[in-house]
């Protein structure tokens, strides 16, 4: 497939034109990150930033996606408009660096879903993906991951240029898996905005509205984004947060001293790829081997590490988290001054005065997220005079995956409504 890699000139000629791009050429200009030095020089390979192309969907396979894999993908009762026009579909490689380890450089790997309009200025839907298992389920290979497919389905195949970064440690990224990881995630994030804007140049095209959304861990993520976002003065027109835990040490705390029947199975390998994920980029040795138990360690790195496949270790992780883990960390959980429960806290993602309209989407038998949990922005921000969030209601046979497909409907047409 073809590469090329992008001049930074055109990338600031381009994004000085339009409120979104003159807002990310001044933050790369004023705020120094990581993704402005390495983009004027060097090759594509080693410090700058490719676009690869990886095929295009049809308005046929869109509309495909939309019918016959949505069936396959969850039961929930739901559909969505056809596809209006075909998307091609971008790979890109890009230089940022990791906060927790001293800003030091690094390459990661997203997706642009570019619709095949004429239309020269795009919305931009930039979308966190949720968790995932296998290092290659992201956006950037939207074939290995269903929910890149319906959000390029509904979302590019409607005119929008959907974004999405694959985070550090997923992708093409050789780095360990930063699942959960605030500062990474949010960096991550930051510089596949800033990559695609780049792109924008090189396509002809420049960014419209912005707009940010994601389910599950993509939720926290689109959350800790828009702080990020809101924080360096990149306007947001609106934020769809499904499912997403937007307090990180409420959430823990709930699935490890709190368990209830509704609550996934895959749940405990996925905090435990989280604790080694914690030991990893904030630096705290012997983590993992004081927070799960024994007999349990050895398949958590293995997962963590990529050494097999989720589906071969699943049965070897508890149904239950409390099982996996150790009293000492439940003790220390529940207590909240030990170094891990300061950091679950300071990676919260609602606790900041919010300047962006945003809605949450919970539902009444989601196996991961609770209604109370995913509804925590809406308070807090009443209480601080913040920006509206609404709460919008799956209803009570939505599952982690009828939220998820509720936030794709809702959302699209919210989006819509403010352009």
């Amino acid at each position: 497939m073809p590469t090329r890699e992008l001049s930074r000139r055109n990338f600031l000629r381009s994004a000085a034109t339009g409120s979104v791009g003159a807002a990310i050429a001044a933050t790369l200009q004023a705020q120094g990150f990581a993704a402005s030095a390495p983009l004027s020089t060097g090759s594509a390979q080693r410090n700058g930033i490719t676009v690869e192309s990886i095929g295009a969907y049809s308005v046929e396979r869109l509309n495909e996606i939309l019918t016959t894999e949505l069936a396959e993908f969850s039961d929930f009762a739901i559909s969505f408009p056809p596809a209006k026009n075909g998307v091609k579909l971008y790979r890109v490689t890009y230089p940022s660096v990791i906060p927790e380890k001293k800003n030091r450089p690094t390459v990661a790997s997203g997706l642009i879903a570019l619709p095949d309009v004429d239309e020269k200025t795009l919305p931009v839907a930039m979308y966190q993906h949720g968790s995932v298992f296998g290092k290659d389920e992201v956006p950037s290979s939207p074939e290995n991951s269903m929910e890149t497919r319906l959000m390029i389905a509904n979302f590019a195949g409607q005119g929008y240029m959907v974004v999405g970064a694959d985070y550090f440690g997923r992708g093409l990224s050789q780095e360990p898996n930063s699942y959960i990881v605030k500062p990474s995630t949010q960096q991550a994030c930051l510089d596949m905005l800033f990559a695609a804007q780049m792109a924008c140049a090189d396509f002809g095209v420049e960014m419209g509205s912005l707009f940010v959304n994601g389910w599950s861990q993509g939720g926290w993520s689109a959350l800790v984004f828009l702080n990020k976002l809101e924080s360096v003065g990149i306007p947001v027109a609106a934020a769809a947060i499904a499912s997403g835990p937007p307090d990180l040490y409420a959430m823990l705390n709930r699935w490890v001293n709190n368990w209830q029947e509704v609550d996934a199975v895959y749940i405990a390998p996925l905090v435990s790829i989280m604790l080694h994920a914690y030991e990893e980029y904030f630096g705290l040795p012997g983590f993992t081997t004081s927070a799960i138990k024994p007999e349990y360690q050895e398949v958590a790195r293995q997962l963590y590490f990529n050494e097999q496949d989720y589906k071969d270790l699943m049965s070897e992780f508890p149904a239950k988290l409390p099982d996996m883990v150790q009293d000492g960390f439940k003790t220390a959980l529940a207590m909240g001054d030990d170094r891990f429960s300061y950091l679950l806290q300071e990676s919260h993602g609602y606790r900041w005065r919010m300047t962006t309209p945003m809605r949450v989407y919970t539902g009444g038998i989601d196996e991961v997220t609770p209604v109370y949990l995913g509804q925590l922005p809406i308070g807090y921000q009443q209480i601080i005079g913040g920006a509206t969030v609404e709460a919008v209601d799956a209803g009570p046979k939505a599952d982690h995956r009828g939220v998820f497909l509720t936030s794709l409907a809702d959302a699209k047409a919210w989006f819509d409504e403010l352009l």
